[in-house]
């Protein structure tokens, strides 16, 4: 009964984050002057593909698993969008996140449109020899509709540069010949870019660098929260140190840790488990909802969906909140925040650096010509910088928040592009 109830409480909490969705896709469509054949397209994916996938475990039984792709809107060019595999994965989330993917590509000016992807599974629990063979499964499944021109998956929650690295050599297979550009977030020997991994976290960081000159604030000293210690929260966490930030308090799903004098991120960093975990080997911890609460100049959600919610926004005590991960402020908290005057820079803006540098390794395994990780960090920089200031200047002219100004220049490409096709 426990699982159960569980189990409906993801399904309405991806059913609300869709609908959320849905609600400023509409708001902004109709604000920029769009009919409403405009909302009718971009709800929902152009397709949405369901597979099976039979996987010989270690024990010898055959498990089949189930599996999903959102294809957003292909107007632009190829979907592109990441692959997850954990235990509660649903279709309804895997349409939700490919519709960011579209505002994400759209914000940061991309020639994608959004895509999606997940596998109903742990693999905390399972062996390597399964995973590789659930990977390639998942690609041969879907062999027909993926690919360079088509969709492009990436790494996402529990997948990793091996696990892209097992579903390019399938795809290669297929196809009869090497085609590193099928997927991105690959090893660098295999293809993959320079900056990859911490491609998120850097974005997230120029983000945060951008919003501190708005708002007058010294990034130096400053005092920053960070929610979840996984790729991107631990790699922001080291950011921050190490440009002087003083980063008082982070937490992992077991818990958090408060410093008010800042803490040893270095320390952290080293005894961290692979899944982000630290807070267990402390006894003097708080909670996540604590930790939320603290006084602080930036606090930065980059854990999982809906954690700051219209009974907590009014305890924000932040001057600036930067979403690093999907969906962290419900639409209430959102306005709460706004009319309080506290700066949030929305997650489709904000987390656009590792789509951002995926399209780069794409780019580079279409030319076949690889660049430095120096330049990759200043093409990341005078994208994300641009797209910030996109988004805040419409914020600022229309009197909006910047959430509903990033859905609005996130909308705007695919669109217009979905018109000149004669679509709508």
């Amino acid at each position: 009964m426990v699982a159960q109830n569980s189990e409906d409480s993801k399904k309405e909490k991806d059913n609300d984050i869709l609908k959320s969705t849905q609600e400023v896709v509409q708001d902004a469509l109709g604000r920029l002057g769009y009919p409403d054949e405009a909302y009718e397209l971009m709800k929902e994916p152009v397709r949405m593909i369901t597979v099976r996938i039979p996987v010989r475990m270690d024990d010898g039984k055959v498990k089949v698993f189930t599996g999903y792709r959102a294809q957003h809107s292909d107007a632009v060019g190829p979907t592109k969008g990441g692959v997850r595999f954990h235990p509660n994965v649903t279709e309804t989330e895997v349409r939700a996140l490919s519709i960011w993917m579209t505002l994400k590509s759209g914000i940061v000016d991309l020639p994608y449109g959004g895509g999606k992807g997940g596998i109903i599974c742990d693999p905390r629990e399972m062996s390597f020899r399964e995973l590789e063979a659930l990977s390639r499964g998942y690609v041969r499944a879907l062999s027909q509709v993926v690919g360079p021109t088509k969709d492009i998956p990436a790494p996402d929650v529990f997948t990793n540069s091996q696990i892209m690295a097992w579903m390019m050599d399938e795809y290669s297979r297929i196809d009869e010949f090497n085609n590193p550009g099928f997927i991105t977030g690959k090893p660098i020997v295999l293809g993959g870019s320079h900056g990859r991994e911490t491609a998120t976290a850097k974005g997230v960081t120029i983000c945060i660098e951008e919003a501190c000159k708005k708002q007058g604030i010294e990034l130096q000293g400053a005092r920053v929260i960070v929610q979840g210690f996984g790729n991107a929260g631990s790699f922001l966490a080291k950011f921050m140190h190490e440009m002087g930030a003083k980063v008082i308090a982070i937490s992992d799903a077991e818990g958090a840790l408060h410093d008010p004098d800042g803490l040893d991120i270095e320390y952290l960093l080293d005894r961290r488990d692979s899944f982000g975990t630290v807070t267990n080997l402390f006894e003097d911890t708080i909670t996540n909802d604590e930790m939320l609460e603290l006084e602080t100049d930036i606090l930065v959600p980059a854990a999982i969906q809906n954690q700051i919610r219209e009974d907590n926004a009014h305890n924000i005590n932040a001057k600036i909140v930067v979403e690093a991960a999907n969906g962290p402020t419900t639409l209430e908290a959102t306005q709460i925040l706004t009319e309080r005057g506290i700066l949030l820079v929305p997650d489709v803006l904000a987390s656009s650096g590792g789509v951002t540098v995926s399209y780069f390794e794409w780019v580079q395994n279409n030319q076949g010509y690889y660049w430095k990780e120096e330049e990759v960090q200043e093409k990341l920089r005078e994208v994300l910088v641009k797209a910030f200031n996109n988004v805040y200047t419409t914020s600022q002219n229309r009197n909006i928040d910047m959430r509903l100004a990033a859905y609005m220049v996130g909308v705007r490409k695919m669109t217009e592009a979905a018109r000149f096709r004669g679509w709508i």
